[in-house]
Order: C-alpha cells, then structure tokens, then sequence
C-alpha cells in the first residue's frame, strides 16, 4: 500500500491551493523522503523498492581568530526496505585549513583531524578519509495517519581512527493539511577516536566523547515545491558515556529552504552560533570567547547544502 504522503504526489490538492495558492495550478506536497532540512531528520522514508543518492557539504566558518575552514562531504545510498524501514550507506570525508584560530592564536585542526599536530604559527591544509557509514531508520508510526510521527535512527561509522554509534529519536507533526512540517530529534553519539594522550605526542590511545543533541526545526511549503523554515540545534560534548565530564555545549540558530522536484531535491541551511555557551569542568581553557565556544565541533558559522536524486 503507498503512503499517504506518496499519494500526494500524484493527487492535485485543487481545493486547498485555490484557497492557499491561487492561480498557480495542481502542486504537491514533498516527496515522501526528501530532506526538507539541514540538519533535523524527518519521519519520512522512502517507499519500499527506491533508491536515492544523496550528496552532502558542510561548511564550517572562523573560530577565535586567524582563519578557519573546515569542508565535511558525504555521499550516500539510500534505500526503502519496507514502507517503514529504510538502509542506507555512504562514505564521510574531509577537508580543512587553519592558521591561528584556536586559543591563544594557536593553529588548531578540527576534531576530525585532531591527530595531525601542527606548530602554534603554522599553515595548516588537510584532507582525509574520515569512515564508512551505514544507517538504519524504523518508523513505528507515521505522521499522516497518527497524532505524532515517531522513528528510530542508529548509524554506526568505522574509519582508520575513528568508531562512531549514533542513534537518533525522531518526532514529527505536521499542520495546516501538511504544508507547515514540524520536527524534533533527540541524539545520543558516544564515540572513540584515536589520539595522542598527551601534549608531549608520546603516545596514542583511544579516547571516550558522546555527543549529545537536541534540535528543533520547523519549515512551511509556501509554493508549490518550495519550502521555507528555520533550525534551531542544541549541541553538548562529553568525555565520557554516561553525561559526565561535559567539555562544550553550543547553540546554532538559522534558516533553511527547500526545493523538491519529481527526480531531485536540493536543500540548504545557514547556520550561527548564538552566545550562550557556558564554561565546563573539561572545558579548554581560552575556547569561549564572546560567550560562544570554538573548541573541536564548533564554529561561528555553518552552511550545509544536500542534494538528492531518485531513480
């Protein structure tokens, strides 16, 4: 049986659009998986049998000081199992450049680099492979035919000095007859990296994060295919498993818009970091400046564009 929201695709919802949108003829709502923001998941999964590809890039803009950037890419497959389970496997990689933006004016790599050392006054140019990902989400119930949507996410990631488990809940409710789409998603990412142990480079261990997230976004289809909303993310790193040690917490806020054609979609977000961060117990000394934090994940700015196709 097709979704509901697929359903749409092929239905010309005339009465509501002579009301919301007169003039402008038949429109849909959005594909039953495209990704209508950034950064926040949906409840929305592809129907059983098709397959996307799916290219990201995020880019993150300035620290403390000097100059900072930092390109993550992803490209990924996905596919619908079933109408409620959807597979997908993609491939993270990144790039970065850096002079004098950590604390003190010191040359810092981001945490994906965080192995490389380079000297206080170098120029600092990288890239790497980061991992493989695989993914599972499982929707237990559907927006479209139940008062909430509700999913799980896991995504484990394995790469030469990196192990990740990432799970997500993930809630959505939609309003005004699906045009305003309204998600939450609670993440819970412990992780081990492979790094030095100590300032001296002596040796190498593995290391204990989590990431912890609470993000909130909220988007309304203006015209037919566009959609236009904002994201709100809530991020927290601890060195530790079980929400002790926490080191940063850091608040981004900003718009997002949507395009979904038959075939493709592209969306993209602009990101800032708001001053709200606050001083931890594991807390790099100098990483707070302005009330906004600039240690390892964080930066001032953030710009993810997502490109998807369907076949």
């Amino acid at each position: 049986m097709l979704h509901p929201i697929s359903r749409r695709l092929r239905t010309c919802l005339l009465s509501t659009l002579s009301v919301a949108l007169p003039g402008l003829g038949c429109a849909s709502a959005a594909h039953a998986e495209e990704s209508q923001f950034g950064y926040v998941y949906t409840t929305d999964l592809l129907p059983q049998g098709a397959k996307e590809v799916e290219q990201w890039a995020t880019w993150r803009h300035q620290k403390i000081a000097g100059y900072f950037d930092q390109i993550d890419g992803r490209t990924e497959f996905e596919y619908g199992m079933t109408d409620k389970l959807q597979l997908a496997f993609y491939a993270n990689y990144v790039w970065s450049r850096a002079y004098h933006n950590g604390p003190f004016e010191e040359t810092t790599p981001p945490e994906p680099l965080s192995y490389d050392r380079p000297g206080p006054d170098d120029h600092y140019n990288a890239k790497r492979f980061v991992g493989f990902s695989g993914e599972a989400i499982y929707r237990l119930w559907s927006p479209y035919t139940d008062p909430l949507g509700v999913a799980i996410y896991v995504e484990p990631t394995i790469g030469p000095q990196f192990r990740e488990l990432e799970t997500k809940l993930i809630l959505q409710k939609n309003f005004l007859d699906d045009r305003l789409v309204t998600a939450f998603n609670f993440t819970y990412a412990p992780e081990l990296r492979y790094d030095w142990a100590d300032d001296a480079k002596t040796h190498k261990r593995w290391q204990e994060e989590t990431d912890v997230n609470l993000n909130i976004a909220a988007s309304y289809r203006f015209a037919p295919n566009w959609s236009a909303g904002i994201e709100f993310l809530n991020e927290h790193e601890y060195n530790s498993y079980n929400f002790s040690n926490e080191s940063n917490d850091g608040y981004f806020v900003g718009p997002v818009i949507h395009y979904g054609g038959k075939k493709f979609f592209v969306t993209a977000t602009f990101l800032e970091q708001l001053p709200w961060a606050t001083a931890h117990a594991d807390t790099v000394p100098g990483a707070i400046v302005g009330r906004r934090i600039y240690d390892n994940d964080f930066e001032k700015y953030r710009v993810r564009i997502k490109a998807g196709w369907y076949f």
